[in-house]
């Protein structure tokens, strides 16, 4: 069985063994670190029986953009562990807390053009669209494509305004409650005067 959760520094070894095994894209220490303090809430790992790292989702949000949105920076699943749903799973969490706690408005990544799997799980299974293609954006000049999912109406978005509209049509309803009670006020107040 493989768990999802989220990251501690200590997995960060393991999360760049994976990510060497895995990807030609790949990042110094101090950038994992970087994301880990900077958003320790966007970084996922799925974790085996043993307690060995098997896939890890590495995430931030944007600095200094006009809209609030979260990007993948890497994404990576063992070859012993593909086709069990994980990575779904990882982007799903990450996606989530995109929302949950930075009120994302959609999440961004990268994909190169050859790889025809991620494609297929970014675009069909996740929902991502194809925004643009940026030419010789990998370091062996191969085209990325650059892909957006919308998370106007993830879930957790969906809950936050339907709790948040609750929450006002309450307020509104005990303001006209206590606007009835205040006018009803004054006469038993007159009545407890005689």
């Amino acid at each position: 069985m493989v768990c999802i959760r989220r990251a501690t520094v200590d997995d960060l070894l393991e999360m760049q063994s994976c990510n060497l095994s895995c990807l030609p894209e790949n990042y110094q220490m101090k950038y994992y670190f970087y994301h880990i303090l900077s958003w320790p809430q966007l970084l996922y790992v799925a974790e085996d029986a043993g307690g060995k790292i098997v896939g890890y989702v590495l995430a931030k949000m944007e600095e200094d953009a006009t809209v609030s949105h979260g990007h993948i920076t890497s994404l990576a699943v063992l070859r012993s562990h593909r086709k069990l749903g994980l990575a779904t799973r990882l982007m799903r969490a990450a996606e989530h807390d995109m929302v949950e706690c930075f009120d994302a408005e959609y999440v961004s990544l990268h994909v190169r053009k050859s790889n025809r799997a991620a494609f297929h799980l970014y675009s069909e299974t996740l929902g991502f669209k194809v925004n643009e293609i940026e030419a010789k954006y990998y370091a062996d000049d191969e085209d990325a494509y650059d892909m957006r999912k919308d998370l106007k109406t993830h879930p957790s978005k969906r809950g936050a305004k339907d709790a948040t509209e609750a929450v006002t049509s309450k307020m509104a309803s005990a303001t006209i409650e206590d606007g009835d009670a205040e006018e009803k006020e004054p006469e038993g107040d007159a009545d407890d005067e005689d």
